[in-house]
């Protein structure tokens, strides 16, 4: 009876607060622009977020679980097992926690095993309003928020605002229910409900924000409305921090958002003049540290500095209030570990393992922006007798598919496990790059500028107000040296490298700097020059030379072309979405040479070149083709994508070569002169 009451007394505390949100008396919210929080975009700089998948997390409560689920854990992970391992997250320099979804997901009676595995994930639930009882209680959830803040660690829950499950939604306090399908519902119909969702939890149990799986299902206008919604929630609700101070929940909200940087501006952050969310998930910088240090799932690997240092820059594309969130796995990606394995790169018994876990983990420690850690990343975990990519129709049956194998059962130092050597020593790496972070701004807010890129090695030059540091990785496993002018770094003295206390002086303006293979160092600028780093611009080539590079040839008959069925230009651009789209149609030039001419806008594309059964597929030798240069062409597949940063808006030719048996031969992207 006591909750019941609780519960009617917030929903109208809620209701109060979203009619607030419309009032025009409330001249904060009525700009017909909503901005971000200033203070929390600040803070948000410095979360070190720990994500954890309950239901194969630790079993803390061996009375409870669902006892099934998706991937190779035990599936019977409970609230009291992320309690139990606070202490263990802390200790890696973490400062919150996001878990999968806790809200009831009530099994339909008749339903399959299929439906009860979904059930443990979290994702479809029937009740927003209520704990999953297989997971715990309220009572339960309320002690690990508060045994979060108790140690300084803010606690994001999962918010799936864009769907639920088929037949069993229950209702808000206030009465309301989600609009439409279950997946998914409509909008902005079903806004107000998961407002409530949105609002209710933050002054329930005093979260600090959210999580938002699959963003693009809600439209743009509607999240502005939620994150009026968790704004006004943290405003008024308060907590006693780890130092005793009164503080407000954080009020952080971060998209799940699988897609270029374009899609993620225009399903999660809005645009400049109307900011929508303010931060999101980094996917497509996540695939490029895969494809450096490891391969991605498709098994593309065997890239370097400059392809990270393109993906740095390619946040240029995204509104100035974006703040994106980059993470190395995840509950629905392959563990690095085992990505490493199915490049045949490196078995955990190799030292090379260890080594280029350390070197993606230290890309993402200086990362400008918060970070995110998939629980078992920081000890190289991986899933035994799984590398390969399983057949779609029976992995799910043997737990191994590539969205579900890193779900396996948390190795927690002490409680669930004892860790191997190399397993620990990765463990007090993450923990010496989080407190870098900590005590030194320049990472995770720093402005960055590049020094170095290229397929052996990438170098940044990281300064916040009186922090300066020089991050560099190798991206290659034979050793190197360096030789950095000071001027170039913008160094007026010594260097002192943070992880092994080395100083590095300069000899004649030339600091000398060994780096060994996939070493990372975090070099301090002790005295920076007042100037900055100098760095010469580099000119980026968009126009070919040549017949492949003329956009206005006239189109030739088919007869002895080497191709005869129609090829198109298929990819995830804004117009077409990996569908065969007639402007995107290759017309025949002669001499083997198909080309299209398109109107473009800036930004990162991927893109296969096929017929439209997709009988017939090519891509790009390396996958990453130069602008304004013949590069190879050779036969695709799935996930054997060519990728390219058109760098302005405009018209570009594509063109295709083809030997005269069908061979595929050469392409070229160049802008229209």
């Amino acid at each position: 009876m006591k909750n019941n009451i609780a519960k009617t007394t917030i929903a109208l505390a809620i209701t109060s607060l979203l009619s607030a949100c419309s009032s025009t008396s409330e001249t904060t919210l009525t700009t017909s622009t909503y901005q971000c929080n200033p203070q929390m975009m600040e803070k948000s700089n410095h979360l070190r977020i720990y994500q954890i998948m309950v239901e194969s997390f630790v079993d803390g409560d061996p009375n409870i679980g669902h006892g099934t689920g998706y991937g190779p854990s035990h599936h019977n992970g409970d609230l009291q097992g992320i309690i139990d391992s606070l202490d263990y997250i802390q200790s890696l320099g973490m400062n919150t926690i996001w878990m999968t979804p806790i809200f009831e997901s009530a099994p339909i009676e008749g339903q399959d095993h299929w439906a009860d595995k979904l059930d443990a994930t979290g994702y479809f639930a029937t009740d927003f309003f209520k704990i999953d009882p297989r997971f715990g209680t309220l009572e339960k959830a309320k002690e690990l928020v508060e045994e979060a803040h108790k140690r300084g660690m803010y606690v994001l829950f999962d918010g799936v605002f864009g769907h639920h499950k088929e037949g069993l939604i229950k209702p808000s306090p206030s009465g309301l229910l989600p609009s439409g399908s279950n997946n998914p519902v409509d909008y902005p119909e079903s806004e107000d409900f998961y407002s409530e969702v949105a609002a209710y939890w933050i002054s329930e149990l005093k979260i600090d924000g959210w999580r938002l799986d699959q963003a693009y299902q809600v439209p743009t206008e509607s999240w502005i409305n939620i994150r009026k919604a968790v704004d006004n929630a943290s405003q008024n609700t308060t907590y006693i921090n780890n130092k005793g101070e009164q503080v407000n929940p954080l009020g952080y909200m971060v998209a799940e958002i699988w897609n270029n940087e374009s899609y993620i501006t225009e399903t999660g952050y809005g645009t400049e003049q109307n900011p929508a969310l303010c931060s999101a998930f980094d996917f497509p910088l996540r695939f490029r540290v895969a494809e450096t240090f490891a391969v991605n799932e498709s098994g593309v690997g065997n890239k370097g500095g400059d392809w990270l240092n393109e993906g740095m820059q390619m946040h240029e594309l995204y509104p100035s209030h974006a703040t994106p969130n980059l993470m190395l796995g995840n509950h629905d990606v392959v563990r690095f570990g085992d990505l490493l394995q199915r490049g045949d790169i490196a078995e955990p018994s190799d030292r090379n393992y260890w080594l280029r876990h350390k070197a993606a983990l230290s890309f993402q420690a200086a990362y400008t922006g918060p970070i995110t850690l998939y629980y078992g990343d920081e000890i190289g975990d991986q899933v035994d007798s799984f590398s390969n990519k399983e057949n779609k129709d029976i992995c799910a049956i043997k737990g191994v598919c590539d969205d579900h194998i890193a779900r396996s059962s948390a190795k927690i130092h002490g409680l669930t496990a004892t860790l191997t050597p190399d397993q620990f020593n990765l463990k007090i790496y993450v923990s010496e790059l989080m407190t870098l972070r900590i005590e030194n701004p320049a990472l995770s807010e720093g402005v960055r500028t590049n020094i170095i890129a290229n397929k052996a090695v990438y170098v940044d030059h990281k300064q916040a107000e009186n922090n300066t540091i020089l991050f560099m990785v190798s991206t290659q496993k034979q050793n190197q040296t360096l030789s950095l002018k000071a001027e170039q770094i913008g160094s007026q003295g010594n260097l002192v490298d943070l992880l092994t206390n080395q100083v590095f002086t300069p000899i004649e303006g030339i600091y000398t700097i060994p780096l060994s293979n996939f070493e990372s160092r975090f070099l301090k600028i002790e005295k920076p020059n007042p100037t900055g780093p100098k760095v010469e611009a580099k000119e980026i080539t968009l126009y070919g030379t040549g017949f492949m590079a003329q956009c206005d040839n006239p189109t030739m008959p088919i007869t002895n072309a080497p191709i005869k069925d129609t090829l198109y230009l298929v990819g995830d651009f804004s117009d077409s979405r990996w569908g065969h789209k007639e402007p995107r149609s290759y017309q025949y030039k002669g001499n083997g040479i198909y080309q299209v001419v398109i109107n473009e806008k800036r930004g990162p594309y991927k893109m296969q070149y096929a017929t439209k059964d997709w009988g017939a597929q090519y891509t790009v030798d390396g996958l990453s083709p130069k602008l304004g240069q013949s590069n190879a062409l050779i036969n695709g597949g799935y996930g054997q994508d060519t990728a390219i940063y058109l760098p302005e808006d405009g018209n570009y030719v594509w063109s295709l070569e083809f030997n005269p048996q069908g061979k595929p031969k050469s392409m070229m992207v160049s802008k229209c002169k």
